[in-house]
Order: structure tokens, then C-alpha cells, then sequence
């Protein structure tokens, strides 16, 4: 079944003895774990307890498609309730999944964490539709999200952030939970219990290269500078990004251009529409992003968004070359950008311009 909005919270707390398995997918992979870790430890105390958790993988169910099942019908030795964990699922477990939610399995949970997938997938179609299975999504953190997230870790060791903190970390963090709270977290035993973190602090130790390099290529995009964001997508692929990460840092990018671009349409002059954005402009890219509102007008902004939504959507269609989908629309949105600046009035025509401004 599929859980509201504002039900989930209240599931990871309490799941009901009635669900017999939970799928928990989506890009944050940090999230995934974090939501899967929090529901299994309502079932078992301690998780590395190999007689009362089992963790699969799905290469060990093709030559037992009913491994999930027979985990989850033993009876643990010690007692109490068991738990079946597998990660890295795709619908490629879709049938031993069924197998599972078929069979008699006593008072065991089963626990699936996958990464993002598509509506039309088997698998999450699967959890979305049976009556004993629960499926919830993770989507990265960003805005309200993040900064919630933010300012919850650092309240866990009383620790507070002035707001020039709070604005820089909610620009470099939310690639993925995990590394959030880590980072977070660091920060937060440098500054010790009832200190406050200053940018400063901030700009010292919290170093999600991940994060970073999300916005690098959001800013290259958005700059139309060519060059520089294909050797960033290229380094970023190298080091373990992934192609939907990558397009939801720059949609999230161009999401705040363009709300910055409708308060300009509305009389704001770009100083007021920036000043209204929140979370705050960081102030170290603010020439760069008062450059891209000029270079990208509302209604392409528009193009823009719809072009990255599109290519999300397609990154998770099963058997798509997501990282050479994703490539292709960031550059040629780069490309775009390029080709505006060569031909604004005054400018000479860039590297990336081919033939000759008229």
C-alpha cells in the first residue's frame, strides 16, 4: 500500500504488526538506509545479530528465488521476531518478493531497500499494491527538508549555527542523508555542546565533496560553460554520482532561477528577487546566479525545467543509459546558455558557439 505524506513518519516509529514488508526505495541512498535502519531496530536490537537478521542480496536469489521466504519462515533461535533485509534490489527480485508476501512467514519483517524506481516498476507496483507491504519513497533533501535535517542533528548535541552556516551548509549538503548527518555531525563535535557553528566552521569542516560537486555542475550548466561541466559530470560519474542525483541538483538550481526570475517578472529589480529566495543565496555564487538571471529569461527557464523533469523521468525507465541521458541534456542546456551569451549585444562569440555570430 501506499502510505500518505503525513503518514510515514508515524509508520518509521511504529510499524503496525499487520505489514509483512516494507519497500523503501528513492536516489538518497543515505535516506534509504537511514528510514530502513530506523524501522528495523522496532523489530530487532541489535542488527548485526546473524540469529535474528538475515541480509540477502539479490544475486543470491537466482538460483533461490525463495530465499527471501524461507528467511523469513525460521524461527529464531534466541526468540523473538526475525528480520529479513535485502539491499540493492531492483525488479529483478520482483518474483521472490511475491514468493515472500505468498508464504506463511509467522511475524517476521521483511525489509527491501532499492534504489529509484520508476511508477511503472514491478517491484514498487508490487509493494504499492499489497495489502501487507508498504512501500515509501526517499527523495533527496532540499529547501524546508534540508534545512530541517540540518538543524535537527545539530540540536541532538545542542549545538547551534548562525544563519550565514545554516545557508552555506544548505548548499553543499543534501546529495545524500548519510553524508548530511555526518558532516552535521562533525561540526557539531568541533564546536562543542551549547557552542555555535559559524561560516567560518562551516566553510572548515563540512566537506561533502559529493554535494559540492552537484553544485559545481549545476553552476557550469547554468553558466553555459561546456567545457568545465562535462569534465565535471565526467569526474562525478568516476566518483559514484548518479545520474538522477546529478539532474535533481541542477533542476533544484534552475528551480530557484526561475523563482527569482518570476519575482523579477512581478517588478522586483534582481536584487529584491534574490533577497526573497529562501533558503538564502549563499553569497559566494551570488555574482554567478545574478549572471545566469540575466542570461536565462523566464520563458526558457520554463524549457529548461520541463527538459530536466523529462530526463529524470527517462533516467528511471528500466534499461535506459541514464548517465548518457542525463549527459546530453546538461550540456545541451550548457550549450544553450552558451550560445545566448555569445549572441547578447556587445559580446564576442564564445568557444562554444560553432560558425559565426551574425
Amino acid at each position: 500500500m501506499k502510505l500518505k505524506s503525513n503518514e510515514i513518519a508515524g509508520f518509521i516509529r511504529r510499524p503496525p504488526e499487520n505489514v509483512r514488508a516494507v519497500l523503501i526505495y528513492g536516489p538518497d541512498g543515505g535516506q534509504v538506509r537511514e528510514i530502513s535502519d530506523k524501522i528495523a531496530k522496532t523489530v530487532v536490537e541489535d542488527l548485526a545479530d546473524p540469529f535474528q537478521v538475515a541480509d540477502l542480496v539479490p544475486e543470491s536469489l537466482k538460483d533461490e528465488p525463495g530465499r527471501i521466504a524461507d528467511e523469513a519462515a525460521a524461527i529464531s533461535l534466541t526468540g523473538g521476531r526475525r528480520l529479513v533485509r535485502l539491499r540493492g534490489a531492483t525488479d529483478t527480485v520482483t518474483a521472490s518478493a511475491v514468493l515472500a508476501l505468498g508464504a506463511e512467514t509467522g511475524d517476521s519483517l521483511i525489509i527491501i531497500e532499492a534504489g529509484a524506481l520508476e511508477a511503472r516498476s514491478k517491484l514498487r507496483k508490487l509493494f504499492e499494491t499489497e495489502k501487507q507491504a508498504v512501500a515509501i519513497p526517499c527523495y533527496l533533501d532540499s529547501g524546508a527538508g534540508l534545512d530541517s535535517v540540518i538543524r535537527e542533528t545539530l540540536a541532538s548535541f545542542e549545538v547551534r549555527a548562525t544563519p550565514d552556516a545554516l545557508a552555506y551548509m544548505t548548499a553543499h549538503l543534501g546529495g545524500d542523508r548519510r553524508v548530511t548527518r555526518s558532516e552535521v555531525e562533525k561540526l557539531a563535535l568541533y564546536v562543542g555542546k551549547g557552542g555555535e557553528a559559524s561560516l567560518e566552521d562551516a566553510q572548515q569542516l563540512v566537506g561533502d565533496s559529493s554535494a559540492l560537486a552537484l553544485d559545481q555542475i549545476a553552476l557550469a550548466v547554468a553558466n553555459g560553460d561546456v567545457a568545465a561541466a562535462d569534465r565535471m559530470l565526467q569526474r562525478g560519474y568516476a566518483d559514484g554520482l548518479n545520474a538522477i542525483a546529478v539532474l535533481r541538483a541542477v533542476l533544484r538550481h534552475f528551480q530557484r532561477l526561475h523563482r527569482a526570475a518570476a519575482h523579477m517578472a512581478d517588478g522586483d529589480s534582481a536584487d529584491q528577487a534574490v533577497q526573497k529566495l529562501r533558503p538564502p543565496l549563499f553569497f559566494a555564487v551570488k555574482p554567478a546566479f545574478m549572471a545566469q538571471l540575466r542570461a536565462w529569461p523566464i520563458q526558457r527557464l520554463r524549457l529548461a525545467l520541463t527538459r530536466l523533469a523529462e530526463a529524470e523521468t527517462q533516467c528511471k525507465s528500466t534499461g535506459t543509459p541514464d548517465l548518457a541521458v542525463a549527459g546530453q541534456t546538461l550540456l545541451g542546456l550548457a550549450y544553450s546558455a552558451a550560445r545566448s551569451r555569445a549572441r547578447a549585444p556587445g559580446r564576442q562569440p564564445s568557444r562554444f558557439t560553432p560558425g559565426k555570430s551574425g
